[in-house]
């Protein structure tokens, strides 16, 4: 039993000895003890007041003195109004470092059976993945890791939007203005080269439409008459008809597009385990209208298209099926999350998807709930903000939206400048430079995206996250190097235990408390989906570790060999948390640097 359980069952027994009243163990509210007090627990007594009809003050004092009777480990109380603030005994938690989070196998939690799919990035194939995706992936991929970390089953995946008008205008300005050209014979990503067409067509599209304008349409019907939007829905009636000759160009394009998309992936460090696609699942969800209808959930209005009345739940009524017979893009969601749960057995399915959707996936999540559908109660919407970049810090190469690789490119960029500033990578090779510069670039930008709670829009400065002091990936990257290079100048040992009654400084008792903490960081930000309350717990870490470097005099000086080696012990799990920590975000922390 740790401390916390026995201090909770023991209160429980106070409240039943001093008071001859049952306290439910629920009630029983234990904190961490405030810095300016003395004590590492803290009992909150206010609930107890009913039972003991006296001040909070006297009901403190009464049962800091039982527990103090009847707990070993307690060796002091002071009271504050209605908080009982508790010492607990060093030696306890040099015999918890020693016997728990010393062990190799701290921080990992036990499987829990349940399976969880985490769906993330979804892009379009007419265009480069963009800012905005970037947080999308780096979210998904880290609450992927944190479910996993936590003892979830997980699987990632990436529904891919490869169909649809948008992608038919690539194609058809490729067909126009293309040449023939190739990613291979323009030198650029795949990716890139189907979002410079889908950029032409736009611009063509527009001088189409000023220019029926000028002949006397209004802009709307510009917008339907241009010839260049009939061409490309006429190509889309012909992909969705199987012509072969728009069946091939699209496949062939799409490759182009993937094999650029591999390339951002495996420069942002995210993988999926399996990758659904729109051309295969449109048609998806009209067995499920069927359903509907045959319940009563949906109902068919005159013209014959479907519908369902969510009024009474705070919504409007939603159309499911057009009056053609045609999908709408909630059939197809309905289909595809059915097919997702037939394919899984999920327990949870998790879509991370930005905020623009959030009445959306409201509609989804109820209509599949009135469907009847058990598994509809395991959905949850991961909504996230826009990322906002400081006016004229970076330009795309439209002058609108920042692509993921430029971004990327940046990082690296401005990591190297920054790092060779400090001039500290003298003999480093320069393929371990690169590398650093790539991981510490890398680092910057996962972590200032990752440490803001996913539901707040933000505001990302580059040059501002690549900042070895402060509350950045770079201060964790170089903490955890100092600490590698400090146990390897040691010769550390990381199988030698201390003996409990060794003296511990308050900086030590406070980092003991504060890496025992580890699992539960992980358990709770896994449970509210948010890597944020992780990344900012490993900040905690590494600042409390500096603190504490700063404090102790040289550890490898120390000739006190017990007291040398708890300190060796309480850096060594420190980095460990560190690597263990980062790597569940996704950053990688370098051995050196």
């Amino acid at each position: 039993m740790n401390i916390e359980q026995h201090i909770v069952t023991k209160t429980v027994e106070a409240v039943k000895s001093l008071y001859s009243q049952d306290l439910p163990e629920a009630q029983v509210n234990l904190q961490d003890t405030r810095s300016e007090f003395e004590g590492q627990i803290t009992l909150v007594v206010f609930p107890v007041v009913r039972f003991s009809k006296k001040s909070p003050e006297v009901t403190a004092t009464e049962l800091g003195e039982y527990l103090q009777a009847n707990v070993d480990e307690i060796t002091g109380f002071n009271v504050v109004k209605g908080f009982l603030n508790l010492s607990v005994a060093n030696a306890h938690w040099v015999d918890l470092f020693n016997t728990t989070i010393l062990r190799p196998d701290f921080g990992t939690i036990p499987a829990n059976g349940k399976k969880v799919m985490v769906e993330y990035s979804s892009p379009n194939t007419n265009k480069p993945l963009h800012l905005g995706h970037v947080r999308n992936n780096l979210l998904g991929y880290s609450v992927s890791e944190l479910l996993k970390a936590s003892g979830s089953e997980v699987y990632k995946v990436n529904l891919v939007n490869d169909r649809g008008i948008h992608i038919c205008k690539s194609m058809l300005a490729w067909q126009k203005w293309g040449n023939g050209e190739t990613p291979e014979s323009a030198g650029i990503k795949g990716d890139h080269l189907v979002g410079k067409y889908y950029v032409i067509f736009d611009k063509e599209y527009k001088k189409e439409i000023e220019a029926l304008k000028q002949e006397g349409q209004t802009e709307e019907e510009a917008k339907k008459n241009a010839p260049l939007i009939k061409a490309a829905q006429a190509m889309l009636l012909a992909w969705e008809a199987g012509d072969d000759e728009v069946i091939s160009l699209w496949k062939t394009m799409n490759t182009w597009v993937y094999d650029g998309f591999e390339v951002t992936y495996k420069n942002l460090g995210v993988d999926f385990d399996k990758f659904y696609y729109e051309s295969n699942t449109y048609l998806l969800g009209k067995d499920t209208v069927e359903e509907g209808l045959a319940s009563g959930v949906f109902y068919k209005k005159e013209d014959g298209s479907v519908w369902i009345d969510l009024t009474a739940d705070g919504l409007d009524q939603k159309l499911v099926l057009r009056a053609d017979g045609t999908s709408v893009y909630i059939t197809q969601d309905l289909g595809t999350a059915q097919m997702k749960q037939d394919d899984f057995e999920l327990d949870e399915s998790i879509y991370v998807v930005g905020n623009e959707q959030d009445y959306h996936f409201k509609v989804l999540f109820l209509i599949l709930e009135k469907l009847g559908k058990s598994w509809a109660k395991g959905l949850y919407h991961l909504s996230y903000g826009m990322v906002d970049l400081p006016s004229g810090k970076m330009k795309s190469r439209e002058g609108t939206v920042v692509d993921a690789d430029d971004l990327i490119a940046e990082m690296v960029a401005t990591a190297k400048e920054k790092t060779e500033a400090l001039g500290k990578v003298d003999r480093f090779s320069e393929e371990e430079k690169e590398q650093l510069y790539f991981n510490i670039g890398m680092g910057a930008l996962k972590y200032f995206l990752l440490k803001v709670e996913p539901k707040k829009r933000l505001l990302f400065d580059p040059a501002e996250s690549i900042d070895f002091q402060g509350n950045t990936g770079p201060f964790i990257q170089y903490t955890h190097a100092r600490i590698k290079s400090l146990l390897l100048k040691a010769d550390f040992r990381e199988d030698q235990r201390v003996d409990n009654q060794i003296p511990l400084s308050a900086t030590e008792l406070e980092m003991i408390i504060l890496l025992a903490k580890y699992p539960a960081e992980i358990a709770s930000a896994a449970k509210s989906f948010s890597p944020a309350s992780l990344a900012n717990y490993i900040y905690e870490v590494a600042k409390m570790f500096n603190k504490f470097y700063h404090e102790v005099p040289p550890i490898v000086k120390e000739e006190d060999q017990q007291l040398k080696q708890l300190r060796l012990n309480l850096s060594w799990v420190t980095a460990n948390i560190l690597k263990s920590g980062t790597r569940i975000l996704g950053i990688e922390v370098p051995e050196r640097m």
